[in-house]
């Protein structure tokens, strides 16, 4: 079903993008401009613009385009990242993406070609997070190493780079964010003791974990 432009649909995913930016900026996931927030509707992709602080923005500022980019409508640039939010996209069922530069999630992207499971919330990302291959943002080149990173994952690090996640809504992307900012942040400080290693968990493990969390959470 096809949404039209100024639809309550459209104000209520305009609201939650932009409540999403804000809060990976509150958070520390993102710094200044940094970072990248969207979500789709139908035939509409809503994403934040380029170059913005979150707080100077209001919903009527996140620009939307159509799923090959084209604007649908007067405004600002879209995030220079336009070109990975879309891939994703098209290869994906995802209803929403997060992109940020989170700290250790950055630092283990320059260390490791995976992030070791050091811990049962990789399962909820679909098994180990995979590191894409550097590429210049916002090129086409880092969202085909990003796909290739997702294939099987709704989450992926960028090496030198940051986090990229989706989800059904807004808010479970940036909840993928956070929960892999987290683990990484675990994976970091565990890997830093010296004359120890971290225990990691083996499929099998994360195969049960998978299968407990499908029934995890409940409406309040």
């Amino acid at each position: 079903m096809k949404e039209s432009k100024g639809s309550a649909a459209e104000a209520r995913i305009r609201a939650e993008v932009l409540a999403t930016a804000r809060r990976t900026a509150a958070e520390g996931l993102v710094v200044g401009t940094s970072g990248n927030v969207s979500a789709r509707l139908g035939e509409m992709i809503l994403v934040t613009p380029s170059g913005v602080p979150y707080d100077r923005l209001g919903p009527e500022d996140l620009v939307a385009v159509d799923p090959d980019g084209r604007p649908l409508g007067d405004g600002l640039a879209p995030t220079s990242e336009l070109p990975l939010h879309l891939a994703v996209y098209r290869a994906t069922g995802a209803a929403a993406i997060v992109h940020t530069h989170a700290v250790h999630a950055t630092a283990v992207s320059t260390l490791v070609d995976e992030l070791p499971a050091v811990h049962y919330m990789t399962a909820a990302l679909g098994g180990p997070v995979r590191v894409a291959p550097y590429a210049l943002y916002g090129s086409d080149e880092l969202a085909r190493h990003a796909l290739a990173a997702l294939d099987g994952r709704t989450g992926c690090l960028l090496r030198n780079h940051g986090t990229l996640t989706y989800g059904a809504t807004p808010e479970q992307a940036h909840d993928r964010t956070a929960q892999l900012e987290w683990m990484c942040r675990v994976w970091l400080a565990a890997s830093g003791v010296p004359g120890r290693t971290p225990t990691l968990l083996s499929p099998d493990q994360l195969a049960e974990a998978a299968q407990k969390l499908t029934k995890y959470g409940q409406e309040p």
